[in-house]
């Protein structure tokens, strides 16, 4: 089921403008701060204690100052005593609130004051600008006394605790990049920097050569020269120095090698909006032949943002039979997804490769159970054989290049499918998938990101995500599997990557039935309701278009456009609800 992938000429200078103009924060996100760069030169605003502030605000005005960590969080620590300053460890663990609540100890007077301090935490920041959601509560107690005159706060728990509007003040999210295992596609790792614009490139270059972030590195090369080291010599960077981002430790790396990590620094940069041309050194030599003038178009075919303008069609499947959408009409596709009549889900890359599940088996074959379904590979016009019945499946869903299909056999078992390159044979086996502790439900929805290295699964109507690793003989599992938007609760009914690596909810929610939330967790907006009737049962997205089925038919809205957009009817599929299928090449 393999196939190479085609290039694909596109403006690469419009996707960086577009992707660039797109890193400000979503109104309601959580993100996550840097500790590794120490902005030290970065334009913050004056945080010192107001002469004469009372307890309880300047204990505010504490949490407010613990969102600038310049210096070692030196803002922070001006509203300590000396002793609290000296013992306080912010780098114990940074803990996101959603709101964070001060109610006065009772007790206290004179001059000592105790208060209560509490949140719901949302999420969890760790080194490097990595974000991991997390639901619960925060609780810790504070005191502070009067130090000539003014309250300073003399006891407080290690760590920080940041209010999500004043990360939402301060912070920027960017992607870094690194290869997957087979060196073939670059995979997003989305990271949060405080930095002025000027230090920026410094500040995305040297958490790459740090490495991926410790959800994320199951899923990449381990031998990327991002992360390894060189005749033992760590690769490090060095700063800029005559218009050139120079390196240390390439010594022992091969020319490939340097072009991989080419290809990341590019498009790290370029995608979080630095100009190039880029002139990369390493120990004191030109990274490679004609690495002082590197430009996207130099690493087209590792291009992370070509899903943004990448050519898809849509297809949808309604009463059985699956149809190509175009020019306002459904024409019927050939072979048995279109002319069976008892199609139930399907998947579909490029005009080529299908994955489809079909019921009443047994009218079909006599040698299937006549009470389970069967879920079926194949190509327009060409080959197709039944995999396994089962008495439930979700929807599959396809590695890049059709390399291979994933697919939920009876809400529990996920099975990959395979075409052996060397018989030809058709192979599938189960993938081990790691749930967080107590999470037992069903499998009703699991999709592949367009790298294969995340997978979204909603189990019994829960959002998680998780981390596809890859085995030293081929196998695959699911590791590291975090749940995303628990706010949902159990309302989640549909989910699918998006383009920009984020996610389409739909959920039964009448006041939110379609959610945006982010690739890494650290938020989620509840996109417009208009003509939409809950519940949405299936998502689907393109670079310019989003889909969803409600209750009445298949809609679709434009990914930009009015500040009030209305979802509206797909042209062709008038009155049809069906499900929407987006191919990618």
């Amino acid at each position: 089921m393999g196939v190479t992938r085609k290039a694909k000429v596109v403006a690469w200078a419009s996707i960086i403008a577009l992707t660039s103009g797109c890193t400000s924060l979503p109104t309601n996100s959580d993100p996550h701060v840097l500790h590794s760069f120490n902005a030290q030169t970065a334009a913050e605003p004056d945080a010192r204690p107001i002469e004469g502030r009372e307890p309880d605000l300047l204990l505010r005005d504490f949490y407010a100052a613990s969102a600038l960590p310049a210096a070692d969080y030196e803002a922070a620590r001006a509203f300590l005593t000396g002793d609290a300053r000296s013992a306080w460890d912010p780098r114990v663990q940074t803990l996101i609130v959603d709101n964070i609540g001060v109610t006065t100890l009772v007790g206290g007077a004179g001059t000592k004051r105790s208060y209560s301090v509490h949140g719901d935490v949302v999420g969890e920041l760790h080194d490097g600008g990595a974000f991991t959601p997390e639901h619960g509560s925060y609780e810790a107690t504070l005191e502070l006394e009067l130090v000539d005159g003014e309250w300073r706060i003399s006891s407080l728990p290690s760590g920080v605790v940041l209010e999500r509007s004043e990360l939402r003040e301060h912070y920027q999210p960017y992607n870094l990049y690194f290869f997957d295992p087979a060196g073939n596609e670059l995979i997003t790792d989305r990271r949060w920097v405080v930095s002025r614009r000027e230090s920026l490139p410094s500040a995305l270059i040297t958490l790459l050569t740090s490495g991926p972030s410790e959800r994320l590195i199951p899923a990449v090369d381990e031998s990327s020269p991002a992360h390894l080291t060189a005749d033992d010599e760590a690769i490090a960077y060095a700063g800029m120095e005559d218009g050139a981002y120079t390196f240390t430790g390439f010594g022992g790396l091969d020319e490939k090698a340097r072009k991989q990590f080419a290809a990341q620094v590019v498009w790290t940069l370029a995608s979080a909006g630095v100009t190039g041309p880029y002139n990369l050194r390493a120990d004191g030599e030109v990274l490679f032949d004609g690495a002082d003038a590197l430009t996207v178009d130099d690493f087209a075919e590792f291009s992370p943002l070509v899903d943004l303008v990448g050519e898809t069609t849509l297809y949808s499947l309604a009463n059985g039979r699956v149809s190509r959408v175009s020019g306002g009409t459904a024409h019927q596709v050939e072979g048995a997804l279109g002319e069976a009549g008892d199609a139930l889900t399907a998947d579909i890359y490029g005009e080529k490769y299908w994955a489809g599940v079909f019921g009443k088996a047994g009218g079909n074959n006599e040698e299937h159970d006549e009470d389970k379904d069967v879920f079926r590979v194949g190509e327009f016009g060409g080959r197709e054989e039944d995999i396994v019945e089962g008495t439930t499946f979700s929807r599959p869903t396809f590695e890049p290049d059709a390399a291979a299909v994933w697919v939920v056999a009876d809400g529990t078992k996920v099975l990959r499918t395979i075409q052996s390159g060397a018989t030809d044979e058709i192979i599938t086996s189960e993938v081990d998938v790691e749930l967080p502790e107590g999470v037992e439900g069903n499998i009703s929805v699991l999709r592949l990101s367009r790298s294969s290295a995340r997978v979204v699964m909603v189990i019994d109507g829960r959002l998680y995500t998780g981390i596809v690793k890859r085995g030293a003989t081929g196998e695959r599992s699911v590791v590291n599997v975090v749940e995303y938007a628990s706010e949902l609760g159990g309302s989640v009914i549909s989910a699918d990557w998006q383009p920009d690596g984020s996610l389409l909810v739909g959920t039964s929610s009448g006041l939110s039935p379609v959610m945006r939330v982010e690739q890494d967790g650290s938020g989620s907006t509840t996109l417009s309701a208009g003509n939409i009737s809950a519940p949405v049962v299936a998502v689907g997205t393109s670079p310019n278009m989003l889909y969803v089925t409600d209750s009445n038919a298949l809609l679709q809205m434009p990914v930009s456009g009015s500040d009030n957009p209305l979802w509206r009817e797909v042209p062709g599929l008038l009155g049809t609800r069906a499900l929407p299928i987006v191919a990618r090449n």
